[in-house]
This record gives structure tokens, C-alpha cells and sequence, in this order.
């Protein structure tokens, strides 16, 4: 008798000790997205490195940084963007009730970023005209001289940057801000 209650005890704390616990349906494996690309955008004949990162484990502790270096390796532009910001512009319609949700949405974002149509080739073309989204039609003017690229990205449901290399300024500008 007291090897077969030796025996079973053994039993009964091998199958507590299992590690195959079913994982929670709610659960969700997350990768930091760590991307980069080439594109010319400060030089036309020079390529410029854009980085995106998202980071974090929850949406309030989620932060998507986006950089560019020019050519040479410098740093001309380094935005962070929180979590939450990008979830509290999105459509309305979208249920982001989630934290699953949440987190799958953040990643579509920072996976898109890099989407071939995002880049801008000329920034502006000669013909076009400045209407009531362009903040700086000095800027604008200078872009169709240039022929630089822009690049957009999002910001919300509604709002896109699009920003472009200003040789005047040396500096990346915000050129056009819309929908």
C-alpha cells in the first residue's frame, strides 16, 4: 500500500511539474520591429537610411521611433511616437477594445511604414500647387526647384505627415499635412 500512495504522489507531482500549460487564447507573441531601408531623400544620388522601431510589450509602453540618416551617417531626423498617441487617432470604427487588438494594430503600422507608395518621388511635382495643407510654401516652392523626395507617414485616422529634405534649411521639414 504505501508504494502504490509512494507511486501515485510521484505521478501527481510529475503532472503539476508539466511545463506544457495551455497558453491563454488572449495571449499574443510580440517581436520588436526593428526595420531599415535606403532611399535617396536628402541628395538624389545619394542614399539616406530610414529606421523604424517599435518597442514595448504593452500599448502604453509601446514607442515607435522613426529616423533618417543621411549619407554621411548623421542623424537629420529622429521622431518617437507613443503608443497610445497612434491608437487614440484611428478610426473610430475599428474595435481596439483589445489589448490583443491594440498590439496587432501598432505592429501593422510600424510593418506598413515602409510601403513603397509612402515614398514620394518627386516630393513635389513642378506643376502642382500649394493649397491650404501646405504649412510652408517656401518650402514647397523650393521642392519643385529640387526635385527632392518626400516621404509620408501616418499619424491617425485623418493625418499624414509628408516630409521632405530642405537644402535651404538643412534640415527635414514637414512640407504637406493632410488626410
Amino acid at each position: 500500500m504505501r508504494k502504490l500512495l509512494l507511486l501515485l504522489s510521484i505521478a501527481l507531482l510529475l503532472y503539476a511539474c508539466q511545463t506544457d500549460k495551455p497558453k491563454n487564447n488572449d495571449s499574443i507573441e510580440f517581436k520588436n520591429v526593428n526595420q531599415s531601408v535606403a532611399q535617396s531623400f536628402s541628395d538624389l544620388n545619394k542614399l539616406d537610411t530610414f529606421k523604424i522601431e517599435l518597442t514595448g510589450r504593452k500599448p502604453e509602453e509601446m514607442v515607435l521611433t522613426f529616423t533618417i540618416k543621411n549619407f554621411d551617417g548623421k542623424e537629420i531626423y529622429n521622431v518617437k511616437l507613443k503608443g497610445t498617441d497612434l491608437l487614440g487617432n484611428t478610426d473610430p470604427n475599428l474595435d481596439l477594445s483589445k489589448e490583443k487588438a491594440q498590439i496587432v494594430f501598432l505592429k501593422t503600422i510600424a510593418d506598413d511604414f515602409f510601403a513603397e507608395d509612402n515614398f514620394i518621388e518627386p516630393a513635389v511635382m513642378p506643376e502642382d500647387k500649394p493649397d491650404s495643407y501646405v504649412p510652408d510654401k517656401a518650402l514647397y516652392e523650393e521642392l519643385k526647384k529640387s526635385g527632392l523626395n518626400g516621404f509620408k507617414y501616418r499619424l491617425g485616422k485623418e493625418k499624414n505627415l509628408y516630409i521632405a529634405w530642405s537644402e535651404k534649411e538643412k534640415k527635414v521639414k514637414i512640407y504637406y499635412n493632410c488626410c
